[in-house]
């Protein structure tokens, strides 16, 4: 079989074993106990609403537009696409994955797995150079926003997976309150997504940061801090969206 159309069939076969798990994780479920439940065991305060975590659905039906796309006929010999190879099949397993070790309360082999999905999309962001790579609107939306939506949440996840192995291993963060740790990691969120308006445009992965931050903001209310500094990090992200879309429609007219 053509090269091709096996990298397309394993990139559709483990996406839809990466639903079909997650869906079975909280219908069945698995180990007695829904993901949310597990979460909530945690008193950490990098986490957001429970409303946020429906962010999934947008997450699954962008990565299926881009299962179908990839699986075209037409695609099969896209540049793009050869070049990321089995880099979305491996992150699909590492999600697989991070269900079971989730729920079976292996939580250092979580962030395992968790970096192992991080860093597969990271790849795939700079294989493909989204942001800086010319593309038409198809491709645009079925590839390059799913995984600017996708290595977004995935960010954010990964800060709040290590931030509750942390806390089952009872760090004391140096000495640092928790609250104050969760700030900074807010800033960090914030300075990573700046860099990414300003060198790649990438509103897709910022209203994700933006959503994830207020979401934080309303579940930590109680907790200033944390509350404020999440609110200052979607103010921020807006503010510099806009100075990017303005900058955009400026330069055009000045060059004139």
């Amino acid at each position: 079989m053509n090269r091709d159309i096996v990298r397309q069939v394993v990139n559709v076969a483990t996406f839809l074993v990466m639903v079909f798990v997650n869906g079975l994780a909280n219908t069945l479920p698995l180990n007695g106990q829904t993901t949310a439940e597990i979460s909530d065991r945690f008193t950490v305060f990098f986490v957001p609403a429970g409303y946020v975590f429906a962010i999934w659905g947008l997450i699954y039906l962008a990565l299926l537009a881009f299962a179908i796309y990839q699986a075209l006929p037409s695609q099969r010999s896209n540049p793009r696409l050869r070049r990321i190879g089995y880099l979305f099949a491996l992150g699909s397993l590492a999600n697989t994955v991070w269900i079971f070790l989730w729920h079976y309360n292996y939580l250092a082999l979580t962030v395992v797995a968790m970096l192992i999905l991080l860093l597969s999309l990271i790849a795939v962001y700079l294989l493909l150079d989204i942001g800086k790579a010319a593309v038409h609107a198809a491709e645009k939306w079925c590839v390059d926003i799913p995984f600017s939506i996708y290595l977004g949440w995935i960010s954010v996840a990964s800060i709040a997976n290590i931030s509750d192995w942390l806390y089952d291993l009872r760090w004391d963060g140096f000495g640092i309150a928790a609250d104050v740790w969760a700030a900074m990691m807010l800033i960090v969120a914030l300075l990573l997504t700046l860099i990414m308006i300003a060198t790649r445009g990438d509103s897709a992965y910022s209203l994700v940061i933006i959503w994830a931050a207020v979401g934080i903001a309303n579940k930590q209310a109680a907790v200033p801090t944390v509350a404020n500094t999440a609110w200052l990090v979607a103010l921020l992200v807006v503010l510099a969206l806009a100075a990017r879309l303005f900058m955009r429609r400026v330069q055009p007219a000045s060059a004139v």
